[in-house]
């Protein structure tokens, strides 16, 4: 997996995930569960190891995950924890910086982490957005600007040249939308369904013989008063929407 995009607004922003991935992990809604400290969490379940690609707390902490660091690794199975779990895990921590500098990490396949962190009694205005890379031996920590739109592709199986063309399909679009406007959820749901780089295997919506293909795509809506999460399977035609209050 996967093709994430990031849109701020003036109440807060929208994350939209497309994941891609083997057609038998594909659940068919969205989770409601609490971590250990008692949070409260929403995230689509992964069928086969139990973890998450993306996953918002009532708290405003959100979170989502990309399969690969910089470049496609050479797997080394069996792994000490699925990457998925380790998704979970970080809601355990109270806090993220911590967690990226102490998690075991040994034995755990490269990924790349976003975190996106509102700020202290305004659960829609982001304090900061920061990107964890775990290429198998280093960590990577970087800040990204919170009032910017982001584009990420999956490095496993995405070459950097591919997602150059990707991203630029991306900006062709963003250059034509207003980020305030009602329809802007919509709008990037229909971009996230239909992104073309002219190529089904590359796609937005991509396809490779049935082995990985876009499976679903999980929408996050976070403003002042509420997280919303919408989940759509693409594969079973199910569509299941959540939605979290703020403290």
């Amino acid at each position: 997996m996967c093709t994430v995009s990031y849109l701020p607004r003036p109440e807060g922003f929208i994350l939209t995930h497309n994941r891609d991935e083997a057609p038998s992990r594909s659940p068919q809604n969205i989770a409601r569960a609490h971590t250990p400290g008692g949070e409260s969490l929403l995230f689509p379940r992964d069928t086969q190891a139990g973890g998450t690609w993306i996953a918002s707390s009532r708290s405003g902490r959100t979170a989502c995950l990309l399969n690969g660091a910089f470049v496609l690794h050479r797997r080394q199975p069996p792994y000490r924890r699925s990457r998925g779990l380790l998704l979970l895990d970080f809601f355990d921590w109270t806090s993220a910086d911590d967690f990226f500098a102490h998690y075991e990490l040994d034995n755990i396949e490269p990924f790349t982490f976003l975190y996106f962190e509102r700020n202290a009694g305004n659960f829609g205005s982001l304090q900061r957005i920061l990107e964890f890379r775990w290429d198998g031996e280093q960590r990577h920590l970087k800040n990204l600007a919170p009032g910017e739109a982001h584009f990420w592709c999956s490095a496993t199986l995405y070459p950097a040249d591919m997602q150059r063309k990707r991203e630029a399909v991306f900006h062709r679009w963003l250059d034509k939308q207003d980020l305030g406007k009602k329809s802007l959820p919509g709008n990037v749901l229909r971009l996230h369904k239909t992104g073309s780089v002219g190529d089904p295997e590359n796609d937005f919506v991509m396809n490779r013989a049935g082995r990985v293909q876009t499976v679903s795509i999980t929408q996050l809506i976070l403003h002042e008063k509420n997280a919303r999460m919408r989940y759509i399977d693409l594969l079973g035609k199910n569509q299941s929407e959540r939605q979290l209050t703020a403290l």
